[in-house]
């Protein structure tokens, strides 16, 4: 089983790569256009190239996007077959260290981005057959949701590569502060989903200051690129994945202390790992606050939100890997 997990995993880095660099092609306009040479005698051989559609919105490639989601689903089921296949071999729930816990990570973000992008891709496909110009004519579909994903997909590629070439991934029997399997596989899945859902509000975030900032004023925001999502469609992305991910990650921080009062004697310590997680926690509740009671939205939200995915970062790699505590396990 551990090599099927090995097996599969590859094959959806591969699969990943696919589906970034179909992303970065469906969000820039690219398409590969077959052409045949005209030669004196009739046509000539096909001849394949590479270019830039026309700047409305998804029609001009939609092949690209479309093939680019699936390359992404089909990395998912290979990473799903791996982790499936790792906790056969190692008999309990895979993410104990850093090698299974990135590479759950990343499928996680894989994973909500996807489901995002399935309801708003279909949202958008709804609303282009509905709506109307002044005329009564039908107007084309809405910009391209899927243009998230060139920058959801390199992310979700450098966790599954630095997992590979930095971790180890050698079986190793859990330390006695980790053999309680049901909590390991539920607080730390806790954790993992809660990250994951905030990453696709970084992605929006990244995108929205890219297409609206800085902005004209504080209630309209600039469109500047004709093939990324509008502003008003990426803060709606933002608000609703950090809308999932906050509970997650306070029931999670809840489910830690609940486990460190078994394993240590205490629910509370402000080891390195808890004081970080409790930080990012209250990053997004700022979010969260500033929106609801302050009317926060766009930019100032945005670099919120990156922000906060930097305090998920430090939170993971800088702690495991530099700062010592209860949780250093979990390092290389």
């Amino acid at each position: 089983m551990e090599s099927l997990a090995s097996t599969t995993l590859y094959l959806a880095i591969a699969a990943c790569a696919v589906a970034t660099t179909a992303y970065w092609a469906h969000t820039l306009g690219l398409g590969l256009v077959v052409r045949r040479l005209a030669t004196p005698a009739g046509e000539g051989p096909a001849v394949a190239s590479i270019e830039r559609g026309d700047a409305n919105g998804w029609a001009s490639n939609g092949a690209v996007g479309r093939f680019a989601t699936f390359a992404t689903w089909t990395a998912l089921a290979l990473l799903a077959v791996s982790l499936i296949a790792r906790w056969q071999a190692v008999d309990y729930a895979p993410w104990s260290n850093m090698y299974e816990f990135t590479i759950a990570f990343a499928t996680a973000i894989g994973g909500f981005y996807a489901v995002f992008e399935h309801i708003y891709v279909r949202r958008g496909q709804a609303l282009s057959l509905t709506r109307q110009d002044s005329g009564g004519r039908a107007l084309g579909p809405t910009r391209s949701p899927r243009a998230l994903g060139s920058v959801a997909l390199p992310v979700v590629l450098t966790g599954l590569v630095v997992s590979v070439l930095f971790f180890p991934s050698d079986v190793r029997p859990l330390v006695p502060a980790l053999q309680n399997t049901d909590l390991l596989a539920i607080h730390v899945a806790a954790m993992i989903l809660a990250y994951a859902a905030l990453s696709v509000s970084f992605a929006s975030g990244v995108l929205y200051l890219a297409q609206a900032w800085p902005e004209s004023d504080g209630r309209r925001a600039r469109n500047r690129f004709e093939r990324l999502p509008r502003a008003k469609l990426l803060d709606e992305i933002s608000y609703k994945s950090v809308m999932v991910g906050f509970p997650l990650l306070a029931g999670g921080i809840a489910l830690g202390a609940y486990w460190a009062n078994s394993a240590w004697g205490r629910y509370w310590g402000w080891d390195p790992k808890e004081t970080a997680a409790l930080a990012t926690l209250l990053v997004y509740g700022v979010y969260l606050h500033m929106r609801g009671l302050r009317k926060w939205s766009g930019a100032r939200s945005s670099v919120v939100l990156v922000i906060g995915f930097g305090a998920v970062l430090f939170t993971y790699f800088v702690v495991n890997l530099w700062v010592s505590g209860l949780h250093s396990y979990a390092g290389v």
